[in-house]
């Protein structure tokens, strides 16, 4: 995982900047700063449209009493869109575009869960039952069950944190 987010964070930035010095030398300096700009402008305005539409979904369905599932993964999706559009460069603006539309969101969604059910099946990923909920995988455990290592654990196994418990007490009657 250290080496995707590693590749990530050096590669896309030396091909983002090859990309716009190549753009740069067919379309010149002006244009090419138009079309960075342009996109980034255009890709924040989608986003806070399609981020609006996310988030009133998603308070809809907390009005209705249901907690939100995909709706919320959405919103998610847009505001990372967000995030990648404000970025300049040629691929980030492609990647932000494309989660800004909702087929493209909701194929996405589906490959996720896809993965993660295939995950769960072979056993790489653990769903812990209990009112906590949560899951554990080959990065550590993630949930919110005490003294089950779950959120504030640290990464798996070996961590020496201490976990903290704080229990409420019911109200008395008086």
């Amino acid at each position: 995982m250290l080496l995707r987010l590693f590749l990530l964070f050096t590669i896309v930035p030396v091909v983002e900047l090859a990309l716009l010095i190549r753009i740069g030398g067919l379309l010149g300096l002006g244009p090419t700063l138009l079309l960075v700009m342009g996109t980034g402008f255009a890709g924040a305005w989608l986003a806070r449209r399609e981020g609006l539409r996310g988030w009133l979904a998603v308070r809809d369905e907390l009005q209705g009493g249901a907690l939100p599932g995909e709706s919320l993964v959405h919103a998610l999706l847009i505001l990372v869109a967000g995030i990648v559009l404000i970025t300049p460069g040629v691929i980030t603006d492609i990647a932000g575009i494309l989660l800004l539309i909702p087929p493209v969101r909701r194929r996405l969604i589906a490959r996720v869960r896809d993965r993660l059910s295939a995950q769960i099946e072979r056993g790489t990923i653990q769903v812990m039952s209990g009112s906590g909920g949560g899951f554990s995988g080959l990065y550590g455990n993630f949930g919110a069950r005490p003294g089950t290592g779950g959120a504030g654990r640290g990464r798996g196994p070996r961590s020496s944190r201490r976990e903290i418990i704080i229990e409420e007490s019911e109200p008395d009657g008086d």
